[in-house]
Order: structure tokens, then C-alpha cells, then sequence
């Protein structure tokens, strides 16, 4: 979609659909002035109208009008914003994608959206931007009815109004377009993880990870099975296993060009890339599997996040991304429960269900990832149905010991708009993993099945600051709500990028750069590209 600022009080919007958010309260004798002005063109209809279908600017709340031509727009939309002591940006984020789909039912090509004055211009801004990008969002490629409608009128163009007294700047230009960078990023993230598993392979995982790095300018490594066998990943072997699809390593790197910023500690980020998840001889029972092409959200997300990170923020810090593709499948030469498999950093695991296979291969690349001298490491993971019973389907549980790192992590998310709890990680559950025959289990007990999850990351990250974002609820979305659709959420880009740019702005409390410590164990020769 092209976006385009105005500004100035009496600034002309264009767009068949006009769009104005209001708080609570702003119906009434205290009108807004672009209510004020669209009411008076329709002769006071407008509120009047609104107040009698009780609309009354509550969080959720629309009302739509046809201007018979009175207003430069075709139809006038109010939405809703709720308590103004309570806004935060995402209430607008979540109306702007309510406005981007009534424009499509409306098969609206263009709209104009009064920006509401609110603490935050620029945030107020990149809300706005976001969710309309987010919510004109379908994945329908697959869909007969939808290569009929191909000509079909569609929303391409938004005019953003700022609100009376402010000015266009440069920071609102750049509010703009990180917001529609990473609106873009974040539905890109979204096409991978709707398309169905005979598509993304990890073999296509591997190459949208390459298309991430030619658009973020970053640098690429793809392995495949002997690469990960050279570098003794008995975990991510295992999954793989049953598998007919060859497993991809991959290995993304963002480097400043400054030489003295890229020798800083690198934010290190890791990505569940399992690309269709049976439960392997541990079977799913067919509804619990027909989601799991689904089981890659994680690195779906970080790849998206790369992308940004390349080529809008730029931190003065390298960032790299680790991920480990590959399918959990049923067959003759598939891992088996009771089998023992050693990880890359020495430690034994007994199978006891496999259908607990993402922290294999996770283990392995957090492993792999703080071999590299990160500052921190941050993991994304449709990990657990626990996680989903103790938080539902829109909240992503955190975990980690760091207080730090997790704060900055939670801080990120509340700014980006994505709703994240923070879980325990505690020693009082560990018993659960205890294994009579190996170091650990791979599945403990039912109860805190999350905590049990994170217990088993934590075992390979080491001294290094570690934060696990378990997304297996937020992934994807069961229903359409604001600028989410039924399907895929990309949930975690968001946050990710905030995080480095909050990183990156905090320069004076970054580590001083200094000579990377030499790995622990020799690096395996990988195909490269960038």
C-alpha cells in the first residue's frame, strides 16, 4: 500500500473511505475538530446519527455512514479508541486494521485516516501505518474464487491526516516508513507460515532466508546434513531422522559497518523451524496435526525480523540469527522413544516422547548460538500446548533468570504492541526431566509442562543472558480480530525489531568491543551467500 502524510488544520484528506478514531467522551460538545468539520458538511447528521445507534467511542465500537456526497469521501467511518487515559498505541493499531478490512468489504481502493493527537505523533503514526498494512492482509492464493476476483478493486492508497497543530517532520517520515517496513516483514513472515507443508519444506525455509538476506544486506549460510553431522548436533539429527526432506542449517548475520561496532558481542536470535510437526512415532491425532504446518512461526518471525534489522535499523551491534529446519515425520529410520541422542554441547537425552522435538533441535542451535560470544540469546518457539492452557491464544509466555534481559524483552513487546507474561523458570520443577539412564529427559510430567520446556533450554545456553519466547498461542490467530486475520500473526517480529532499536539507542551501555573468544568447537563449512 502507498502511504502519504498531510498536515495542517484545514489539510484535505482523499480516499473513498474517511476514517476518524475517537476516545470516549469526544462525540459529545467536545468534538474533535476533524469530527467537527465532517459533521458540519453533513449538516450535523453525524453525530447525531452515531449517538443514536449508540455509538459512544468505546475500544471496538464502529459506526459507518454513506455522505451522499456531501464529503469529499463516499463514506465516513468513527472508531472507536476507548478511555484516552488508557490508550495505548496498539487500541490504534487494532482500529487501523478494523478500518483497512471494512475497506476492503467496501472494496474501498483508497482511504483517509485522521490520525488522533495523542502524547505520541510518531508512534501514533507508525500504529496507524501498521495496522492498515497489517490488516488488508489475506492468504488466499490457493483459493479458486480469489483468481476470479483478481481484477477486483483493492485498498493501495492512505492518506494520514496528522492532527491540528502538528507538522510534518523527519521523524514522523521515518515513524512512517519503519512502520510500513516492518508491516511488510511481518506478513512475508505470514505467507510463509499459512502456506501449506508440501511448499515450505526446509528446503524453501532455507531459501526465503536467503531472500531475507539480499533484502536486508545481511550474510547468509545455508547447510544441509552433513554440515550438522560435522558439527555433532545429535538432537537436530534425531528429529530429522524420519524425514525424507533434508534438514537445512541456517545461519544469518548482520555485521555494522563500522569496524569497531562490528566487533562488539552480537545479539544472538534463534528460530523453531520445524516445517510440519506428526509428532513423528509419538503420532498427533489428525485435529492436533492439521495446524502444524504452523510449527515454524518462530524462525519465520526472526527471518522477518532480520530483515528489518538489515536494512531499516542498523544497529551498532552484529545481530545473527540461528535456525534449524527440518520435518518430525514417522517411518523406519525415525527416532524412537527410549533411544538416548547427544547433543552438540556433550550432553545425553533420553527420548521420551517425540512429540517434544522442538527443544531438540533448539538445545542444539542455542548451543551452536553461544559459541559465537553473543550478549544475549533470544529464542522464538511454537513450543508448548501448555503455554496456550495457561495463557490462550493471543498472550506469548517469556522465560528466562536474567531479570534484565527479560525486562528489556517485555518492555520491547509492550511497545511494539505484542502481549507477552512473564512465566518462572524454577529449579523445583527439574525433577521432572531426571532421566535413570541419560543426563535428562526430553519430556517431563504433564503439570508445568511450559516451565518443563524452558528447564530443558535453559540446560544448554550457559552463562549467557537467555530469554525463551514460547508462541505456540499468538502464532496463530483462531479468529479475525482488528488487523489480524483467522490464520498466521507473525507474532515476535515486532518485538524483536524494538528490542535492537532500543539496544541500539542505549549504545553507552553496550559491552566494549573486543576480540571474539575462539569457538569451542571448529565452525562447519556452509554454502554462503549474501
Amino acid at each position: 500500500m502507498q502511504f502519504s502524510l498531510v498536515s495542517g488544520d484545514a489539510a484535505p484528506v482523499s480516499g473513498e473511505l474517511l476514517v476518524i478514531p475517537l476516545f470516549e467522551g469526544e462525540l459529545g460538545d467536545a468534538a474533535p475538530a476533524p469530527l467537527a468539520t465532517a459533521d458540519s458538511s453533513l449538516d450535523g447528521k453525524l453525530r447525531a446519527t452515531a449517538a443514536q445507534e449508540g455509538f459512544k467511542g468505546k475500544v471496538d465500537q464502529s459506526f459507518l455512514l454513506h455522505t451522499l456526497g456531501r464529503l469529499g469521501s463516499d463514506r465516513v467511518l468513527l472508531l472507536g479508541l476507548g478511555h484516552r487515559a488508557r490508550f495505548q498505541p496498539e487500541v490504534l493499531r487494532l482500529a487501523a486494521g478494523r478500518a483497512a478490512k471494512t475497506a476492503q468489504r467496501l472494496k474501498a481502493t483508497s482511504i483517509g485516516f485522521r490520525v488522533p493527537a495523542t502524547d505520541n505523533a510518531e508512534g501514533a503514526v507508525r500504529a496507524v501505518v501498521e495496522g492498515l498494512e497489517l490488516g488488508v492482509y489475506r492468504f488466499d492464493k490457493y483459493k479458486s474464487s480469489a483468481r476470479e476476483e483478481k481484477g477486483a478493486p483493492k485498498l493501495t492508497r492512505a492518506t494520514l491526516a496528522l492532527p491540528p497543530g502538528t507538522e510534518k517532520s523527519r521523524a514522523l517520515e521515518d515513524a512512517l516508513a519503519l512502520g510500513l517496513k516492518l508491516a511488510e516483514a511481518v506478513n512475508w513472515a505470514r505467507d510463509l507460515v499459512n502456506e501449506p507443508p508440501n511448499v515450505v519444506t526446509p528446503s524453501r525455509l532455507a531459501q526465503a532466508a536467503q531472500q531475507a538476506a539480499k533484502e536486508g544486506g545481511l550474510h547468509a549460510e545455508i547447510g544441509g546434513r552433513k554440515e550438522i553431522e560435522r558439527l555433532n548436533m545429535g538432537m537436530f539429527l534425531g528429529v530429522t531422522a524420519g524425514s525424507v526432506q533434508e534438514p537445512r542449517l541456517i545461519h544469518l548475520v548482520y555485521t555494522p559497518k563500522n569496524a569497531k561496532d562490528a566487533k562488539r558481542p552480537p545479539l544472538a536470535l534463534v528460530g523453531k523451524a520445524i516445517t510440519f510437526d506428526s509428532g513423528g512415532l509419538s503420532l498427533k491425532p489428525t485435529e492436533g496435526m492439521v495446524e502444524m504446518k504452523t510449527d515454524m512461526a518462530g524462525s519465520a518471525a526472526v527471518l522477518a525480523a532480520m530483515k528489518v534489522i538489515g536494512s531499516v535499523v542498523k544497529p551498532p551491534f552484529p545481530v545473527h540469527a540461528f535456525i534449524g529446519a527440518c520435518e518430525n515425520m514417522p517411518s523406519g529410520t525415525a527416532y524412537k522413544p527410549g533411544d538416548i541422542l547427544t547433543a552438540r554441547s556433550g550432553k545425553t537425552v533420553e527420548i521420551t516422547n517425540t512429540d517434544a522435538e522442538g527443544r531438540l533441535v533448539l538445545g542444539d542451535m542455542i548451543t551452536w548460538a553461544g559459541e559465537h560470544g553473543p550478549s544475549a540469546i533470544i529464542d522464538l518457539a511454537t513450543l508448548t500446548g501448555a503455554c496456550m492452557v495457561a495463557l490462550g491464544n493471543y498472550i506469548v509466555g517469556a522465560f528466562g533468570d536474567d531479570d534484565a534481559t527479560v525486562n528489556s524483552v517485555l518492555e520491547a513487546a509492550k511497545a511494539a504492541g505484542e502481549e507477552m507474561w512473564r512465566l518462572p523458570v524454577t529449579d523445583l520443577q527439574k525433577d521432572a526431566l531426571r532421566s535413570e539412564v541419560a543426563d535428562m529427559k526430553n519430556s517431563g510430567e504433564r503439570w508445568g509442562g511450559a516451565i518443563n520446556a524452558a528447564l530443558f533450554l535453559k540446560e544448554f545456553v550457559g552463562d549467557v543472558p537467555w530469554v525463551h519466547l514460547d508462541i505456540a498461542g499468538p502464532s496463530n490467530s483462531p479468529k479475525e480480530r482488528g488487523y489480524l486475520n483467522k490464520g498466521a500473526t507473525g507474532v515476535g517480529a515486532r518485538t524483536l525489531v524494538e528490542l535492537v532499536r532500543r539496544r541500539a539507542a542505549d549504545v553507552a551501555s553496550l559491552p566494549e568491543p573486543k576480540a571474539a573468544a575462539p569457538a569451542k568447537r571448529a565452525k562447519a563449512k556452509t554454502a554462503r551467500s549474501s
